[in-house]
């Protein structure tokens, strides 16, 4: 049974500035891709930042994310944790293959079909509780 290839796509940062987040990025030589993006169905505001720029193959991000509000997931996160790793995104080849693998398996899943997340990726998110303690996100290109 294979899903992939699957990868690191991102690591997300949950942050209540991207002014103060953004700096320590930028001096350690990451590049920030795109614009800021909000995604009002899951009350957050996204930054960018690539790794390893130009080695030719799909590097990792880092993700950082301001909630909109308090009472969005990522604001409850900052409310309850502070500043911090969010989420750590894989990115693979099949996700409803391996969301419908990861189910027939007992892992709890937050999103049992995908939905539409920061730059219109299909993305669904399985629940800390089957994972001890890490919100996973996946992720996969159009």
């Amino acid at each position: 049974m294979t899903f992939g290839p699957i990868t690191i796509d991102h690591i997300g940062i949950a942050t209540a500035s991207f002014d103060e987040a953004s700096p320590f990025w930028m001096l350690m030589g990451l590049t920030q891709t795109g614009s800021d993006e909000t995604v009002q169905e899951q009350g957050v505001t996204t930054r960018f930042f690539e790794t390893a720029a130009g080695t030719g193959r799909r590097p990792p991000k880092i993700e950082l994310l301001k909630p909109t509000g308090p009472d969005t997931p990522v604001g409850r996160f900052l409310e309850r944790r502070g500043p911090g790793v969010q989420q750590v995104c894989f990115h693979v080849g099949d996700l409803e293959g391996l969301i419908a693998h990861l189910m027939s398996n007992g892992i709890t899943m937050i999103d049992e079909q995908p939905r539409r997340g920061a730059g219109g990726k299909r993305i669904a998110f399985v629940h800390p509780k089957s994972t001890g303690g890490v919100l996973v996100e996946l992720t996969a290109s159009e």
